[in-house]
């Protein structure tokens, strides 16, 4: 697929270079910005954008679900996590509710700062 307009050709080739723990951390971008547009959506009601952004986002959590590893416990928990965010973000999707969608958007927020900051740490400790 060749891609024509620079933005997405950069967009592309930084997923392609990432590492895992960055992709994951796009991953956890990912959901966040597509349920602030979702919450914009429902106030715009403009009902099928968030209708689509919603499920976005479930497919991201999907994703992330499907891809842990599970010889670790804590993937157990993860499991757990994005189950549950997926649960709310249908029921927010059904109900178009932006206090549900802020619950989740919250617990994003918290897994993307918890991630970025183990990153961090994880370089650290490479460098030395």
């Amino acid at each position: 697929m060749m891609v024509n307009n620079p933005y997405q050709q950069y967009k592309a080739n930084a997923v392609m270079t990432a590492s895992p723990e960055e992709l994951t951390l796009m991953l956890y971008d990912g959901i966040i910005r597509f349920l602030n547009q979702a919450k914009e959506a429902i106030s715009s009601h403009d009902m099928q954008t968030a209708h689509e952004r919603l499920v976005r986002v479930q497919d991201i959590l999907n994703e992330l679900n499907a891809t842990l590893d599970r010889n670790y416990d804590i993937s157990a928990n993860f499991a757990s996590l994005y189950d549950f965010m997926i649960r709310k973000t249908v029921e927010a999707n059904v109900k178009k509710d932006v206090s549900i969608i802020d619950e989740v958007l919250d617990l994003a927020r918290d897994l993307r700062d918890t991630w970025q900051q183990a990153m961090k740490k994880a370089r650290k400790e490479k460098a030395k």
